[in-house]
C-alpha cells in the first residue's frame, strides 16, 4: 500500500477508494488533483486550440483525441471538474470524424470498436442528446447472434471478437451508470457477458485452447486490446456476484503476481505516447498491481460472504 500510494494522484485516489476504504471526502479531494497535478494536468495541457490531441481524432495512436480521452477516463479525471468540462466542450465544438463527412466526435462513426469507445467517453463525460442516442441504437443493432460484437461484421466475419466485445460492453456499462438502469441495454450486456463467460474469458468454446496467449499478459493502458485482467475489471465494475466461470482467469491473475507482491507491466502496445507512466515491460507496475488487487478483493470478498 505504501508503494501504491507513493504515486501520481490518478493512482492514489483509486487506491484510497478501492483498497483503502478512505473517507469519501478525502477520496474526492485526492481525485480533484488529477485535473491540476501530475499526469492528468499534463495531458490536459497538451490539448490544442482546435480541441484535438495529437493532431487527429483517432490517429495517430496512442496520442490522438480518442485515446487521450480514454486515458483521462482511466486516470479518473472527474467529469464534473472545470478542467474536464472545458476540455470536453472543446472536443464537442471542434473535433469531427473527417472520413465520415466531418460528423461530430460524440456521434461516432461506422466502426463498432470506435463507437464502443466513443459511447464510453460520451457517457462518462455526461454527453446527451440525439447524437448519443443514435450511437447507442447503432451499437445495439450490431450485436451478433453469439452475443458479442465484431468490427469486421458483417462483411468479413459472423463471429464476435473479444476486442470489440469488451469495448462495447464498457461503453454500455458506462451508459447505464450515467442514465440509470435500462432494460434494453442490460439485456444486451448480459448477452455480451455470456459470450465472454462461455469462453472462460480467454479459451475457445469449441476446443478449450487459449485463444491468444497475449491475452494472459497484462498491459496498461490496454488501448483497444483485450486481455484477461481487462475482462475481469469489467465484471468487477459491473457489480454483482462473480461468476464461477471466471475462476480460471482469477487463478491466472494470482499466478502473475511476483514474489514481492507486485504485478509487472506486460505486453505494452507500442506506438507514440504523450509520456511514460511506468518503467517498461517486466518491471513492477502500480497500475497492474492496483487493478489486480481490486479484482482479487472483489472475488475473494464475494467468496467470503458466500461462506
Amino acid at each position: 500500500m505504501d508503494w501504491l500510494l507513493d504515486a501520481d494522484p490518478a493512482i492514489r485516489w483509486q487506491v484510497m477508494r478501492d483498497l483503502g476504504d478512505e473517507p469519501a471526502e478525502e477520496i474526492a479531494a485526492e481525485r480533484r488533483r488529477v485535473g491540476t497535478e501530475g499526469w492528468g494536468a499534463r495531458l490536459l495541457a497538451l490539448q490544442a486550440d482546435d480541441g484535438q490531441w495529437g493532431g487527429g481524432t483517432y490517429s495517430p495512436k496512442w496520442i490522438s483525441t480518442t485515446y487521450t480521452l480514454l486515458l483521462l477516463r482511466l486516470l479518473g479525471l472527474d467529469p464534473e471538474s472545470p478542467q474536464a468540462r472545458d476540455a470536453v466542450r472543446r472536443v464537442r465544438d471542434g473535433v469531427t470524424w473527417k472520413r465520415s463527412g466531418d460528423a461530430p466526435f460524440f456521434g461516432g462513426q461506422a466502426e463498432t470498436c470506435i463507437n464502443g469507445m466513443v459511447l464510453q467517453l460520451a457517457s462518462y463525460f455526461g454527453e446527451t442528446g440525439d447524437l448519443v442516442e443514435a450511437l447507442i441504437d447503432g451499437v445495439l443493432g450490431q450485436q451478433l447472434d453469439d452475443g458479442g460484437w465484431n468490427c469486421e461484421a458483417p462483411l468479413h466475419s459472423h463471429r464476435s471478437s473479444f476486442n470489440t466485445t469488451i469495448l462495447v460492453l464498457e461503453g454500455l456499462l458506462e451508459r447505464e451508470r450515467s442514465i440509470g438502469p435500462d432494460a434494453v441495454i442490460a439485456a444486451a450486456r448480459s448477452r455480451g457477458e455470456e459470450y465472454l463467460l462461455e469462453r472462460r474469458l480467454f479459451r475457445s468454446r469449441s476446443t478449450g485452447e487459449v485463444i491468444r496467449p497475449a491475452w494472459t499478459r497484462f498491459s496498461f493502458p490496454p488501448q483497444w486490446h483485450y486481455d484477461v485482467l481487462r475482462g475481469l475489471e469489467y465484471f468487477r465494475s459491473a457489480g454483482g456476484a462473480p461468476d464461477d466461470r471466471c475462476a480460471e482467469a482469477i487463478d491466472l491473475v494470482r499466478r502473475r503476481r511476483r514474489d514481492d507482491g507486485r504485478w509487472p507491466l506486460q505486453n505494452t502496445h507500442h506506438a507514440r505516447t504523450h509520456f511514460e507512466m511506468e518503467d517498461g515491460d517486466g518491471n513492477p507496475s502500480r497500475w497492474n498491481t492496483l487493478r489486480a488487487l481490486r479484482v482479487l478483493r472483489w472475488w475473494d470478498g464475494a467468496r467470503t460472504a458466500q461462506a
